[in-house]
């Protein structure tokens, strides 16, 4: 098994597709790299880290680094300081923030379906859809099982593996 994720590390390429197929919810680039500054920045209490620390250990570009390290700054998540001394540390304990804050707050301006958006809406049966209401219901469910998950404990499930790597300065994939 992948230390990050239940897909195995070595499989026959027909199990992966049946598991990438029951596995149908994405998440936003800028959601997971979210997620793994956040770890990082949780890895090394006693310190700030620099973005281009960030960038290089986590193989994440700049720019993309620079516009989520804003967005969470905005949300309180992270504090950031400018200048010789300056980066990046966790706002909150690791232990304070779960995947469901994160998640929701970059992700909930997305909409699930075109019929969850306010403009260009195509489907006529919008007013009376049971897909949306199922829809809606699953959206839910997805924020309410994040929302049990804090930071901390990505830090220390799957045997120690994703610490052990955070520690020595390497982010998860």
């Amino acid at each position: 098994m992948c230390e990050i994720c239940p897909v195995p590390a070595r499989v026959e390429p027909s199990i992966y597709t049946t598991f990438r197929q029951e596995l149908a919810v994405r998440i936003t680039k800028r959601t997971n790299i979210a997620v793994r500054l956040m770890l990082y920045c949780a890895s090394q209490p006693d310190r700030r880290v620099t973005k281009s620390e960030v960038a290089r250990k986590c193989n994440i570009s700049e720019n993309h680094l620079a516009h989520v390290v804003n967005a969470l700054g905005q949300m309180g998540y992270i504090d950031t300081q400018r200048g010789r001394s300056g980066g990046l540390e966790l706002a909150r304990g690791p232990d304070e923030v779960s995947l469901g804050d994160i998640f929701r707050s970059l992700e909930s301006g997305v909409p699930l379906a075109e019929c969850f958006g306010c403009q260009s809406v195509t489907c006529e049966s919008v007013s009376d859809c049971r897909l949306r209401q199922a829809l809606v219901n699953a959206e839910a469910a997805f924020y309410e099982t994040l929302d049990e998950v804090p930071l901390a404990e990505l830090m220390g499930s799957n045997g120690g593996g994703v610490m052990d790597r955070l520690q020595e300065g390497n982010c998860p994939p």
